[in-house]
């Protein structure tokens, strides 16, 4: 493990692989970190295999990142920018992004704000359900505030935290992070983006929606949908990795 130092929190992160070449930075999804979400389904082996060198960091509020209880401190913006801070920690003026998830919402974030960085951006997890408007309340912040996962009634909500509890996360460091109050990106932010892009997502992804109806948005973009994977299956599925290599490997410089 390697650390490195963003908006005077201690984040963690692993550098896989060979130095020459474009870098892949790897943004993981909420209540996961880098382990579960990329070493131990196999990203990093993959990669290897690929010759290609992977970035993976812990997002703040996760894994071996620091963990503050404040949602200011979980802003889109100040997420997006550990990606940024990262690359400069490394000294790497471009690399490629894969984003799961939360991790393909920060992900598009940076890409959005820092068009120049990213030649390639992969948005996994995310789809057509990436507009719709928000449940009123905080129902994933009182999903991890819970003191029984069972007196959650909403399905995916305690999905996700019975997975927090499966990898010993921090509940209120998430519950802090779902409390963050930031306004939606709209289509009209989304129009605008200039990186060349591929959208994938699980044909039974309820959460993420159709992953072409997000990729018809993006100038140029590209979608796959994955035939028998909901939101949590399709993160290791070889499907997924394809798409991923065969997206990289007809479009690396």
């Amino acid at each position: 493990m390697s650390i490195f130092i963003s908006d005077g929190l201690t984040l963690a992160y692993d550098d896989i692989g060979p130095r020459e070449g474009r870098p892949v930075v790897l943004v993981h999804g909420f209540t996961s970190n880098r382990n579960e979400n990329w070493r131990r389904l196999g990203w990093y082996g993959a990669f290897e295999r690929k010759r290609i060198r992977c970035v993976a960091f812990d997002s703040r509020g996760h894994g071996e990142s620091a963990k503050p209880y404040d949602p200011a401190l979980y802003t889109r913006a100040k997420m997006a920018g550990d990606i940024i801070a990262l690359l400069d920690h490394l000294g790497v003026e471009r690399a490629d992004l894969l984003g799961y998830s939360m991790g393909a919402r920060l992900s598009l974030a940076a890409a959005l704000e820092h068009p120049k960085r990213f030649p390639l951006l992969m948005l996994g997890g995310i789809g057509g359900k990436f507009f719709d408007p928000r449940p009123p309340g905080h129902p994933l912040a009182e999903a991890m505030e819970a003191n029984d996962p069972a007196s959650i009634a909403d399905p995916m909500l305690r999905s996700f935290r019975r997975f927090a509890d499966e990898q010993d996360e921090d509940r209120l460091a998430l519950a802090a992070l779902a409390r963050a109050g930031d306004a939606p990106l709209e289509k009209a932010d989304v129009e605008k983006l200039s990186v060349e892009t591929l959208v994938v997502a699980g044909a039974r992804d309820e959460l993420a929606g159709d992953p072409g109806e997000l990729a018809a948005i993006i100038p140029g973009a590209r979608s796959v949908s994955i035939p028998g994977c909901d939101h949590f299956s399709v993160i290791g599925h070889a499907l997924l990795k394809g798409a991923v290599f065969d997206f990289l490997d007809g479009t690396l410089e």
